[in-house]
């Protein structure tokens, strides 16, 4: 579902970047003592979402394919400000580094892959569903009726937001019914996909999960530093990114996504959907320099034949590299902000009091 920016005007990317900004600046500042706590698992879990959204799973009939999200998993379990901010950074991270979903469009992403899900969907409609006490069933339950509604919100704001730009030729009506269509069955599946990994965290006990359904990992309680196991738990974790980002992903189906083949539905086969603002063209044009592995793979413009990457059969090269620089580099990135936002001498922000 990342945006491109031919969808998207500079009006709009500008708004949206607005919007999550405020969004990610409040998230920032609504914290306590325990975030320095959650640094370890939100650097872990992002690295962990990072690499599953390189395994596109194919859909059925339909010629598309589809890879999680984790916007809701990770707000079950970390909390929903502390997950807005982990998916953000795996957004980024993507954008700059492998131009998947426009730089212009950034905003956009941010909104409908990390704000609707963990600000919207998690509080009222996951916890309420889930409840206090969970029972399995509830808790599956909840969770794929949650990233159903997580899906379909954000493909609905990507089609508002397209047509609010104005810069494509996108029938309404034919791109709202193809994009809720797709979103669909990819909502089950990641629905499913999240219940059982939370009822597998659960099962286990101990540190990670504790207390369902809105923020397994309980911020106010300092369980997350102290309680044993939690290390075993995240290299578990951490070895899990690193292979499917690095091994799983070269088995991730070739379709297009469910954004790729609804603009491909209504397009009709037409090479352009509408004319790219100059704003467009600059952020590409942009992101094609920054980027040092732009679809997940090694560069190979500007370089001689005889300098090509090594290759082995059955091996890519490029996408282990990919999914590994990728899990380090959100890592990283996570815990760079952590540390950025880091409560200085004079006190630290406690429900928008300073202390």
């Amino acid at each position: 579902m990342h945006m491109s920016d031919a969808l998207v005007s500079p009006a709009v990317g500008g708004v949206m970047w607005c919007v999550s900004a405020g969004a990610l600046a409040l998230a920032s500042r609504v914290a306590d003592g325990s975030r320095e706590r959650l640094v370890p698992a939100m650097g872990v879990l992002g690295a962990f979402v990072f690499a599953a959204q390189m395994i596109n799973f194919s859909i059925p009939l339909t010629g598309s394919s589809g890879h999680l999200g984790g916007g809701l998993l990770l707000a079950v379990i970390l909390g929903p400000w502390a997950a807005l901010l982990t998916i953000a950074s795996v957004l980024v991270v993507q954008a700059l580094f492998f131009a998947d979903g426009g730089l212009l469009a950034l905003g956009c992403n941010i909104f409908n892959m990390s704000v609707l899900p963990c600000l919207l969907i998690c509080p009222f409609v996951y916890a309420p569903l889930a409840g206090k006490e969970a029972s399995p069933f509830r808790l599956g339950l909840a969770a794929v009726l949650s990233s159903v509604l997580a899906l379909q919100a954000g493909a609905f704001a990507v089609v508002l937001e397209t047509l609010c730009s104005g810069v494509t030729a996108l029938p309404f009506r034919s791109f709202l019914f193809l994009m809720q269509l797709i979103h669909l069955p990819i909502g089950v599946v990641e629905g499913l996909a999240t219940a059982l990994l939370l009822l597998a965290l659960r099962r286990r006990g101990g540190a990670l999960v504790q207390a369902l359904p809105v923020a397994a990992v309980r911020e106010e309680s300092g369980e997350v530093s102290s309680a044993a196991g939690l290390g075993r738990k995240l290299a578990v974790l951490s070895m899990a990114a690193l292979v499917m980002g690095g091994v799983a992903a070269w088995f991730a189906s070739p379709l297009p996504d469910g954004l790729e083949w609804s603009v491909s539905g209504v397009a009709d086969g037409k090479a352009e959907v509408g004319v790219r603002s100059e704003w467009a063209s600059k952020a590409a044009s942009l992101q094609r320099v920054l980027s040092p592995m732009p679809g997940y793979a090694f560069r190979t413009d500007g370089i001689a034949e005889a300098e090509e990457p090594p290759s082995w059969p059955g091996v890519d090269l490029g996408t282990t590299a990919a999914g590994v620089a990728g899990s380090v580099l959100v890592a990283l990135l996570i815990g760079g902000v952590a540390l950025m936002l880091r409560p200085g001498k004079e006190g630290r922000i406690v429900g928008g009091e300073r202390r």
